[in-house]
């Protein structure tokens, strides 16, 4: 990945970890009903479980770059259109109950809601597939990337454990604004993912 193409990169990483979704209203949810300590044993399964998917991932990017190298300008297209999707649904979506409620946190839980979170197994194959693969079809560099990936989520996971309600009250009182500088800024890395360099 040219240097250019970092800042990008890492906008897309922070606003897709950062964002409400089920691992993060999870980690949210835990941290209010239970307490830290239960809810870090849950997060070590979270973890876990984007290390997974995020290897996963690494492995099906790189069998799909050698094997169809000729249409990654269109992975990058696919990309583009799922991050400004992720935009638009930012905007229009109605507002996130964080006390769902949840199973008693621990290792296993975690592991399970992230190996079926469907938006860590699209987040990790985008991420490759748009910001890497473009670029070079390296084992070794989809791997670096990979390995990168969950440390970006899962340090967002801990956010939302951490902030607990403080991060709920904001989100609820300020809502609006802040999904329409999340989707602008998702905007922007849709953009930078097809403009010419």
């Amino acid at each position: 990945m040219p240097n250019s193409m970092i800042p990008s990169f890492l906008m897309y990483c922070y606003i897709a970890g950062i964002t409400p979704g089920p691992a993060n209203l999870c980690s949210l949810s835990a941290a209010l009903r239970y307490g830290r300590g239960p809810a870090l044993r849950q997060w070590r399964g979270l973890f876990t479980g984007f290390f997974t998917v995020s290897m996963g991932s690494v492995l099906l990017t790189y069998c799909l770059g050698t094997v169809l190298n000729q249409y990654v300008g269109i992975l990058s297209w696919i990309g583009a259109a799922y991050i400004l999707w992720m935009a638009w649904h930012m905007l229009h979506a109605d507002a996130v109950k964080a006390d769902q409620d949840v199973s008693r946190p621990c290792f296993r839980t975690g592991l399970f809601v992230q190996l079926t979170n469907v938006k860590i197994m699209v987040f990790c194959m985008t991420a490759l597939a748009s910001f890497v693969l473009p670029y070079t079809d390296s084992l070794w560099g989809l791997l670096a990337v990979g390995l990168f990936l969950p440390f970006t989520g899962p340090v967002a996971n801990l956010v939302w454990l951490f902030a607990g309600a403080s991060l709920q009250k904001l989100f609820a009182d300020h809502r609006r604004g802040v999904d329409m500088v999340m989707a602008a800024s998702l905007a922007l890395c849709a953009v930078s993912l097809v403009w010419p360099h």
